[in-house]
């Protein structure tokens, strides 16, 4: 189940959705409106592919930290 990410094109609210099939109609959580611009959403994966080890974090392994906007705590 894919999450998508989209922007309002009436009030400018950024929202995510769990899209089921291409019939999930999609509105606005603030204002309602079905106007709305897919994003490109930013995700993080290990650079070589593999899961780190130990007990390294994600940014310490090379991999897996996307500059904070996934929560980790540099």
């Amino acid at each position: 189940m894919p999450i998508y990410e989209y922007l309002c094109d009436d009030c400018g609210e950024r929202y995510e959705r769990i899209v089921m099939n291409g019939n999930t109609k999609i509105t606005c959580p603030k204002c309602a409106s079905a106007k709305h611009t897919l994003q490109l959403s930013v995700f993080a994966a290990p650079a070589n592919g593999s899961k780190a080890s130990g007990g390294s974090s994600p940014a310490s392994s090379g991999g897996g930290c996307c500059g904070g906007a996934c929560g980790c705590k540099n």
